[in-house]
């Protein structure tokens, strides 16, 4: 579990780049705010997490549980997911609005095109709506 990174992940950088290409400027990981998140936009006060699906527990193919020492791994994701409400709510609470990206809208059978996913982000960055996920198309 130690080898497995937190920053810089492939669905992460497909992201940071195709919105830096639409001229949209943004931190890293800022460790002020509430879950360190992946992008942060002072200018629009939003926040994106970049969540693999099976770290998040998100309801999709991408997330299936080890048949070993299950009840770790339920436990250890269950926890991911309430730190993840917690922090998404003090954000908001904050003034800040979220967008989480779920890995599974760019990976797999179910991705959506990197476009369409950009093409939304870019949409709710210019928009006023608080909270809001992109997530693969049957999930």
């Amino acid at each position: 579990m130690s080898r497995v990174g937190s920053k810089d992940t492939k669905p992460e950088l497909l992201i940071r780049r195709g919105l830096h290409a639409l001229g949209f400027r943004y931190r890293l990981h800022v460790k002020d705010l509430p879950g360190t998140p992946d992008l942060v936009f002072p200018r629009y006060k939003s926040v994106i997490q970049i969540n693999g699906c099976f770290w998040h527990g998100h309801a999709c193919p991408l997330c299936r549980m080890p048949s070993s020492n299950s009840d770790y791994w339920h436990k250890k994701v269950a926890r991911n997911k309430e730190r993840d409400i917690s922090n998404r709510q003090r954000l908001v609470e904050d003034g800040w609005r979220v967008l989480t990206i779920w890995e599974c809208a760019l990976r797999g059978k179910e991705k959506l095109a990197l476009n369409q996913v950009l093409e939304s982000t870019s949409e709710w960055l210019l928009s006023t709506q608080l909270v809001c996920e992109i997530k693969g198309g049957a999930s």
